[in-house]
């Protein structure tokens, strides 16, 4: 186990790793994994069977899931034929990127909606709920389904200010308030604090969770736009202790500009 993991760090820190090898590893990779394989799916396939409830008729969202988001590539979420609405400013910025500074492979929260290849898990309550992350620092997203609005000036964060309500079967959260650290991907698609994100949690049925999100960014972005990613639950697994911090010695081999692996 010990031994998997070393190898799963440096996979994800070697971001210039061609994507023929990495698909070569996990050939069913989804898309925006950047066909990397996080050595995990060992397990049961995911049940098959409608979409379970809770007893006050919300989704029922619990579980631990792996994927989502993007991860290598943004672009991939975009229905076909369609391309990420960069301006000049935020094409500059892109091409200005070299792959060792990417956030996420020196430890830091993907923030949203990047989600690294590992397993999350989704947790609810009346007033809030969480996401819980295996990969990086363990972090965390807390999203206030409580009726509460946004602070008029929030303090920017990798997760931002997040509140959601349910649309019948589907959890719909409004995020703002985001610093301009992170990347949306290994490309190294940027964004500003006048990032606004509007996501939508749609479980389909027992093993599918669709992730619809709208991103609205008018300093590198000419237009809003949408992205969508599929969850796939991963029954009987627990998330995994991950420690991202400590002795990394693997970002000082990455070279290159920014692209996915």
């Amino acid at each position: 186990m010990k031994v998997r993991r070393i190898l799963l760090g440096v996979a994800l820190a070697a971001v210039a790793v061609p994507l023929l090898v990495a698909q070569a590893q996990n050939p069913t990779a989804p898309a925006g994994s950047g066909g990397l394989n996080t050595g995990r799916g060992r397990g049961a396939a995911a049940p098959a069977g409608p979409a379970p409830k809770l007893a006050n008729g919300h989704p029922d969202f619990s579980g631990v899931w792996q994927g989502g988001g993007p991860v290598g590539d943004l672009e991939q979420g975009m229905p076909k034929g369609e391309k990420i609405p960069l301006n000049a400013e935020g094409t500059r910025v892109m091409a200005s990127r070299q792959s060792k500074d990417d956030p996420e492979a020196n430890c830091l929260p993907t923030g949203v909606p990047r989600i690294a290849p590992y397993p999350w898990r989704m947790l609810q309550t009346p007033t809030h709920v969480f996401i819980l992350f295996e990969g990086n620092i363990h972090s965390y997203r807390q999203i206030f389904v409580d009726g509460r609005k946004h602070p008029e000036d929030p303090d920017p964060t990798w997760y931002g200010h997040s509140v959601g309500h349910y649309e019948g079967n589907t959890l719909v959260v409004d995020t703002v308030g985001f610093n301009d650290r992170f990347w949306f991907d290994f490309r190294g698609h940027p964004h500003s604090e006048k990032l606004h994100t509007l996501e939508r949690y749609t479980r389909t049925d027992m093993g599918s969770l669709v992730v619809e999100t709208t991103i609205t960014d008018p300093v590198y972005y000419s237009k809003p736009f949408t992205i969508k990613f599929t969850a796939r639950l991963r029954p009987g697994e627990e998330l995994m202790e991950y420690i991202c911090q400590e002795n990394e010695q693997d970002v000082d081999h990455i070279k290159g500009p920014a692209g996915t692996p």
